[in-house]
């Protein structure tokens, strides 16, 4: 019986994932499509290939062998198919982007403006997510590239890579003014005859209202790890879903939080936020490029992932 080469491409997905509808989702197929092609290169091998288990798919001895056989093969036709589409002159195509608030901004804006006006016939959809639906569709095969902010966790076939870095501060409004002079000394005078200020310890701010990222996310964790390290306890009063809101929030007197330094400073010049300054250093955090390595790539899409980490080497705010 012959056999259509389109199933091969199909059961690399199914092994690959260990699981139709994931399959099915990176195809831009259907479950019971893809179910039925697997039953006709089991009938046409004439061999089991699958194992139905609760958790998924799991590969019998055949199905091992031939997605061995598979794997290499499609990795080769990636590779040919990325090496020819990087000599493609029109320079046209559409990159699918998921992009979280903060390396938006930080990044992500800058370096498209630049690539736009280099390959102007480049189609570029960003998709604003949380972090972990961000990398759930770039897993699914419905984005091209993901840039997001650490932390996070990758599996499978995701690859990370560094862009840049950036530093958060502790923030406050108006009401929060005083805060930002730093904490009186009593009995120490400057040379003017003014007491002297210095940082605030977290202890020091544990009763302050707080605005945060709400539970569950890898941002909390992060946070609620260093005020662990920190010996202290402190849980939002307010809790955003996404960082953009963080800002404006704190700018509305709601409460204190830590936010991204130079997406702050516009406010910060403008006198609507103040820097508290504090005797502990948060967290380092940085962006990253995140991008399937199993999959192939457009040429635009792999033309967009080389410019980014090409810029980020360049850049002089990388940090």
């Amino acid at each position: 019986m012959d056999i259509n080469f389109e199933y091969y491409k199909i059961f690399y997905y199914v092994a690959k994932y260990k699981n139709i509808t994931r399959a099915a989702a990176a195809l831009g197929s259907n479950q019971p499509n893809v179910t039925r092609v697997m039953k006709l290169l089991e009938e046409g091998l004439q061999c089991k290939l699958l194992v139905r288990e609760a958790r998924g798919i799991a590969l019998t001895q055949e199905g091992e062998r031939l997605y061995a056989h598979v794997e290499a093969a499609f990795h080769q036709l990636l590779k040919a198919q990325e090496e020819i589409g990087a000599q493609l002159p029109d320079g046209t195509g559409t990159v699918e982007i998921g992009a979280t608030e903060t390396a938006l901004h930080l990044f992500l804006l800058d370096a498209l403006r630049l690539f736009k006006e280099t390959y102007p016939r480049v189609r570029i959809k960003i998709h604003n997510h949380t972090t972990p639906d961000i990398l759930k569709r770039l897993a699914y095969g419905r984005l091209d590239l993901a840039v997001i902010t650490t932390p996070f966790e990758t599996t499978g076939h995701l690859v990370a890579g560094r862009l840049t870095g950036f530093r958060e501060i502790l923030a406050g409004g108006e009401p929060y003014r005083r805060l930002g002079e730093g904490k009186a000394k009593p009995g120490e005078e400057g040379n003017s005859g003014g007491v002297l200020c210095g940082p605030w310890s977290l202890q020091d701010l544990q009763a302050y209202p707080w605005v945060g990222i709400g539970s569950g996310t890898a941002t909390c964790e992060l946070y609620r790890a260093f005020f662990f390290r920190q010996n202290v306890d402190i849980e939002p009063d307010t809790e955003v879903a996404t960082s953009d809101l963080l800002i404006p929030l704190i700018r509305a007197g709601m409460g204190i939080g830590f936010v991204p330094e130079r997406m702050a400073q516009p406010w910060l010049d403008a006198g609507q936020l103040v820097r508290i300054p504090l005797d502990c250093e948060p967290p380092r955090r940085e962006i990253r490029l995140v991008y399937d390595s199993g999959r192939g790539k457009s040429a635009a899409a792999e033309g967009l992932r080389k410019y980014l980490q090409r810029y980020a080497q360049e850049r002089p705010q990388n940090q």
